[in-house]
C-alpha cells in the first residue's frame, strides 16, 4: 500500500513541504542522484491478525534518471540516513536491508492498540569519509532529532496512524441441557465480545454490550452446529458444538399422582382404558409404565445387546415404547419408566450356565446363585451389569420416557453372611449410592426425572437392604418409599396395627423420610398400596384403605404419589386430589 497523507502529529512539525520522492539538489547531498520509494500501512486503517501479518514499511532507493549508473552504490546510496519510529521508538535495527537499496520492516507481532509509525531522514556525514566527524554527532536520537530547536537537519518523510487489533474473540456457547424436543424451537446462547456478529450454523446475530448473544433455531441442530464470532477487526473464533441430546416428545408436571402399568396391563385393552379415563377424569397426571420388570424381561423393543445375549428381551407382552409415550405425551402425562435393576431372575441363571457367575450374587461358599426369596439376583458391583441397566434406562430417555424410577435397587433380603458378592469392595450401600450416581450422570442430558423405589425401612436402617437414603437422596430427583401400610408389623412407628392404621403408619413413616432428607436434592414421593390384599387381611374396606394413605400423604405436605396393584387395578374413588 503506497500512501502519500502527511503525518498529523503536533509532535512532527517538520511535516510541512513532505514529499514522498526526496531528490538531491547539489552533488553535496547524501541522496544526490538517487530518489526514496515509501510504502507503509494505510493510515486511519484497522487491521486484524491476518492482515498485520502482511503489514510492513518499506524505503526503497532508485537511480535518477540523470545518474550515472555505473556509479558505485557505496558511494551514493545513504539509507543509513534513513530511520524508522515506532512510536518514540527506534526500530531502524529491526528493518531488513536487501542489497543496499531497500529497508524494509515488518510489523507482523505488534500488540493491539494504537500504534505510529515515522520515516526520518536525518542527513548526517559519514565517519568513515570524514575523520573529524564526532562519533555522537553520528548516532544522534532521531525523536531529540525531529525537535524544533535541533539543528541536524532531520525531517519526516513519512508518517502513519493506525490500530492493532489481533487477538481473536473469546467464545462461550452455552449448549441447552434437558433433552431438546423434536421439532420445537431451540434457544442457543452464549458470550463473545460486545459488538461481534455471531453465526450461528446459517443465521447472524450480534453480541450485546456485555458480550451476550442468543438466536433461536426452528429445531434442534442434527450432528455439530458451526458457531463463529467475528469482531470489529474481523478476527474469528469458531467452534463446532455437538452432543445435542434431542427427545421425540415431553410432558411434564409439577407434581406426579402416577399408578403402577406392567407391560401386559398396557398390552391389554381391558387394563389400560381405565388407566387413560382416570388420566381425563383428572384423578391421576402421570403413567408408571414397565421398563424391565421383576422377572427380569424388558418389556420393549430393545436394542441392548446385553438382552438379547441372556433372552431378557423375549417378554411374554411387549409394549410399543415410542407410541405409548406418544399416546400420553398427547393427553399431557409424563411416563415415568420403572426399570428392576437387581433382582432378576432371567439373569442370574444364565449367568450360571453359561461360565459368568460373577454377574450373580452368590451363595455364601459360591456353590450355587443366591435365590432366598427371589429366584435370582444380579450382582449390583458387578461393571457389565451395571451398564446394563443403566443402559436400558439411557435407551428409553432417548425414546422420550420422562422419569427413570429405579427398583430393587439393593441387596437381597438377609444377612450379608449369607450370600457372596463378587467384586465388592466396600459396603452394599457405597456401591448402590455409586450404581446411582453413574446413573444420573448418563441420563442426565436427557432433562428426565430421576428417582428410586426405595424400603420404607431405609430411612432410619440403612443396612436392612443397603439404601443410604441420606447419600442416595443427593443423586436421586426423588425417593419413592414403599409404605404399603400391609407389610407392617405391629408397633412399627409407634402404630399398633398398621394394617387397621392406614393414615397412622404412612404418615409416620413419611416423617421419618421427611426428616432424612431435608435439605437434600430429593423430594418424597411415596408408594401407596391399592390392591385387594389388604381387604383379604382383614380391612374392611378397599376405597377407604387407599383413600386413607393418600390423605395422610397430603397431610404430611407431600402432593405426589404412586399406587401400586400388580393387577393394575385401581381404586378410582380413592383417589382423591390435594388440597388446594
Amino acid at each position: 500500500m503506497t500512501h502519500r497523507t502527511r503525518a498529523p502529529w503536533l509532535l512532527l512539525g517538520l511535516l510541512a513541504g513532505l514529499a514522498l520522492l526526496v531528490t538531491a539538489c547539489t552533488d553535496a547531498d547524501p541522496f544526490a542522484a538517487r530518489a526514496l520509494a515509501i510504502d507503509g500501512p494505510e493510515d486511519g486503517a484497522l487491521y486484524n491478525a491476518e492482515q498485520l501479518a502482511e503489514l510492513s514499511v518499506a524505503v526503497e532507493a532508485s537511480l535518477d534518471e540523470d545518474s550515472d549508473p555505473e556509479a558505485d552504490t557505496d558511494d551514493v546510496l545513504h539509507l543509513d540516513d534513513v530511520r524508522l519510529l515506532l512510536g518514540e521508538e527506534d526500530v531502524t535495527d529491526a528493518a531488513d536491508r536487501e542489497g543496499g537499496t531497500r529497508l524494509t520492516w515488518s510489523g507482523g507481532d505488534l500488540p493491539d492498540g494504537e500504534h505510529q509509525l515515522t520515516v526520518v531522514r536525518i542527513p548526517l556525514p559519514d565517519p568513515e569519509a570524514d575523520e573529524d566527524v564526532d562519533a555522537e554527532v553520528v548516532n544522534v536520537d532521531p525523536v531529540s532529532a525531529l525537535d524544533e530547536d535541533d539543528d541536524t537537519g532531520a525531517e519526516v518523510l513519512e508518517g502513519w496512524t493506525f490500530e492493532v487489533k489481533a487477538t481473536p474473540p473469546e467464545l462461550e456457547v452455552a449448549i441447552p441441557e434437558g433433552g431438546l424436543v423434536a421439532g420445537e424451537p431451540v434457544a442457543i446462547t452464549g458470550t463473545t465480545e460486545a459488538g461481534a456478529v455471531v453465526t450461528v450454523g446459517s443465521v447472524e446475530t450480534t453480541a450485546g454490550e456485555d458480550g451476550a448473544w442468543e438466536e433461536e433455531l426452528d429445531s434442534p441442530p442434527e450432528g455439530e452446529l458451526s458457531i463463529v464470532a467475528t469482531d470489529v477487526a474481523g478476527n474469528r473464533t469458531s467452534d463446532d458444538v455437538g452432543g445435542f441430546v434431542v427427545v421425540p416428545s415431553r410432558a411434564t408436571v409439577d407434581e406426579f399422582r402416577s399408578v403402577h402399568v406392567s407391560f401386559c396391563g398396557w398390552a391389554s385393552p381391558g387394563l389400560r382404558e381405565p388407566v387413560l379415563e382416570a388420566i381425563e377424569d383428572g384423578r391421576i397426571n402421570a403413567v408408571q409404565l414397565d421398563l424391565k420388570d421383576e422377572t427380569g424381561m424388558v418389556g420393549y423393543a430393545t436394542g441392548n445387546e446385553f438382552a438379547a445375549m441372556i433372552g431378557s428381551d423375549n417378554p411374554p407382552c411387549l409394549v410399543d415404547l415410542e407410541a405409548a409415550v406418544e399416546k400420553l405425551h398427547g393427553m399431557g402425562v409424563p411416563v415415568i419408566g420403572r426399570i428392576v435393576a437387581f433382582a432378576d431372575p432371567v439373569l442370574a441363571p444364565w449367568a450360571w450356565a453359561n461360565g459368568e457367575r460373577d454377574y450373580a450374587i452368590q451363595t455364601a461358599d459360591g456353590g450355587d446363585f443366591y435365590t432366598g426369596r427371589y429366584n435370582g439376583f444380579a450382582n449390583f458391583a458387578n461393571p457389565e451389569i451395571q451398564e446394563y441397566n443403566i443402559a436400558i434406562a439411557e435407551e428409553a430417555a432417548a425414546m422420550g420416557v420422562d422419569h427413570i424410577l429405579w427398583d430393587y435397587l439393593r441387596k437381597p433380603d438377609g444377612p450379608l453372611d449369607n450370600m457372596t458378592i463378587p467384586g465388592l469392595e466396600g459396603t452394599v450401600e457405597e456401591e448402590i449410592v455409586a450404581f446411582t450416581a453413574a446413573a444420573d450422570e448418563r441420563i442426565a442430558p436427557y432433562g428426565v426425572e430421576h428417582g428410586a423405589s426405595l424400603y420404607g425401612v431405609s430411612a432410619d436402617r440403612p443396612w436392612e437392604v443397603g439404601q443410604d437414603v441420606e447419600q442416595l437422596a443427593e443423586v436421586l430427583d426423588y425417593v419413592s418409599p414403599m409404605i404399603y401400610p400391609s407389610h407392617w408389623g405391629p408397633g412399627e412407628y409407634d402404630v399398633a396395627n398398621p394394617l387397621m392404621q392406614p393414615y397412622d403408619i404412612v404418615y409416620n413413616n413419611l416423617q421419618v423420610w421427611l426428616d432424612v432428607t431435608e435439605g437434600k436434592r430429593a423430594r418424597v414421593a411415596p408408594w401407596l398400596e391399592d390392591s385387594n390384599w389388604p381387604v383379604r387381611l382383614g380391612y374392611p374396606d378397599r376405597t377407604e384403605y387407599v383413600r386413607e394413605q393418600i390423605r395422610a400423604t397430603y397431610d404430611a405436605g407431600i402432593n405426589e404419589w404412586l399406587l401400586w396393584d400388580s393387577a393394575v387395578r385401581y381404586t378410582d374413588a380413592a383417589m382423591i386430589q390435594p388440597p388446594s
